[in-house]
């Protein structure tokens, strides 16, 4: 296959994916249709609402499959063959597939079904906007990006990511569900609060120490390589900083000062709204960050022209990258 085949055989995967998320979404929606008067320690007994459930879940994993391969795919229509994840669309992509994997996996451990309708709810959201809004073309690595480092670095930060936001997610129905008397429905079938804010706690005690090795170790040494210092003071990894201290103060209160429940719940979501400003918000606002996918002044831009190839022909639309080596038609 050609780099531009495998360029669109990723595209596919990546809506098939979408299409697997979203039929998901509405099982775990007509699940919820089902359970609205059933209480929580009630067995379910219409066949229709269970097998939803289960087919929820099996539409998730085929999801991932899917996923993955469309990942591999978009890493190999680039020539040289590369990690995909070179712009904010390649980011987006890699970061949702690691929240729906660490989603199924947790699943089958730790039987979190019931956190389904929200993580399909945010991964099909987030695919959409990133074909929509982000999608850029598969181009080389600049050489500041060409490095294993940025692979190690990516890795982790990406698990993290998927980690935190899986944690933001049970934060979220803890603050719900704590306020919450329902004795039958969704929010009944939900464990009790003490046993989100667990649930919680665990995924970002997971989170923290790859975040930490994304941010403080393999960033830095790529930082060092690519541009000569360890520290450029780049608004990515300002932020990166920030928001490793917003969880290094959420995980020590908890240690420390005994903060369970609201104030721990809130003070998480503080640091997953520093990481998701770090990766939307800086790529948007920012005009001086280093890294590949901001949209900074470094950024290539892509210029339509138009140009005659020959006087009786039409014209032709030639795409030119500027910063690139050659012309992309």
């Amino acid at each position: 296959m050609t780099d531009a085949q495998w360029e669109v055989f990723s595209y596919q995967g990546v809506i098939a994916a979408a299409v697997l998320y979203f039929l998901a979404m509405l099982a775990y929606f007509f699940e919820l249709a089902g359970l609205r008067s059933v209480a929580r320690d009630e067995d379910v007994q219409d066949q229709r609402t269970a097998m939803a459930g289960r087919l929820a879940l099996v539409l998730s994993v085929f999801g991932v499959v899917v996923h993955l391969v469309a990942l591999v795919a978009r890493g190999l229509a680039a020539d040289p063959n590369r990690v995909p994840w070179g712009n904010m669309y390649e980011f987006t992509i890699s970061g949702t597939f690691v929240v729906a994997l660490i989603f199924v996996l947790s699943t089958i451990k730790l039987d979190i079904e019931w956190l389904g309708p929200l993580v399909s709810t945010f991964v099909v959201a987030a695919l959409m906007a990133a074909f929509l809004g982000l999608d850029d073309a598969v181009l080389p690595l600049p050489d500041a990006l060409n490095s294993p480092w940025l692979v190690i670095h990516v890795v982790s930060a990406v698990i993290s990511t998927g980690a935190f936001t899986i944690g933001a997610l049970l934060s979220v129905l803890y603050l719900v569900k704590a306020r919450s008397s329902a004795t039958t429905g969704y929010l009944a079938r939900v464990p009790e609060p003490k046993v989100l804010d667990r649930l919680s706690y665990r995924m970002h005690a997971f989170g923290f120490p790859v975040w930490t090795f994304a941010v403080l170790i393999t960033g830095p040494i790529w930082a060092h390589q690519a541009w000569g210092a360890y520290w450029n003071w780049d608004p990515k990894e300002v932020w990166a900083f920030i928001t490793w201290v917003v969880y290094a103060a959420y995980l020590h209160a908890r240690a420390t000062v005994g903060w369970r429940g609201r104030n721990a719940a809130i003070l998480a979501l503080v640091g997953a709204a520093t990481l998701w400003f770090n990766f939307i918000g800086i790529n948007f606002f920012s005009s001086s960050s280093q890294h590949s996918y901001a949209e900074g002044a470094g950024a290539e831009r892509s210029v339509v022209l138009r140009v005659a190839a020959a006087p009786v022909e039409a014209p032709e639309e030639v795409r030119v990258v500027v910063g690139a080596d050659h012309p992309r038609r």
